[in-house]
């Protein structure tokens, strides 16, 4: 089995020059907690919902006028479609993370998988994953 087989597709991407309001309008009705940020057809960063309340709020900035770019992680952590759920469950645990950004070889943005997700096709990793990441 293949991560691209659990993942999530047809993810909805942020712009890096979005405003922080239009971030957590779109998590808002998206129901979710973590945006790609994409720019130029490549993904650039990602940015949660933590992201926007602590490094933004937090400090008193306008969400408004502060980018998602100003809050945002470009240090993006991602795997590949090919790659198996046992290897994606290895690299959440390693970097601590409950979901990653899958990717083409190509670099291509091409969906979002969550330990969620793991637990339907490869259970026994996705619970050393999730109990690795609760114990960091």
């Amino acid at each position: 089995m293949k991560i691209a087989e659990l993942m999530t597709p047809d993810v909805e991407v942020i712009r890096p020059n979005d405003t922080l309001r239009t971030a957590a309008k779109m998590m808002a009705d998206l129901d979710a907690g973590i945006l790609p940020v994409g720019e130029n057809d490549r993904l650039v960063g990602m940015i949660t919902d933590r992201d926007i309340t602590v490094r933004a709020v937090a400090e008193g900035r306008d969400p408004d006028k502060t980018t998602v770019r100003d809050t945002m992680t470009d240090e993006v952590r991602y795997c590949f479609a090919d790659e198996s759920p046992e290897e994606v469950a290895r690299k959440m645990s390693a970097w601590q993370v409950r979901r990653l950004p899958v990717l083409s070889r190509d670099k291509r943005l091409v969906g979002i998988v969550a330990l969620g997700d793991l637990v339907i096709g490869a259970e026994d990793p996705a619970k050393e994953a999730l109990r690795e990441i609760s114990n960091g």
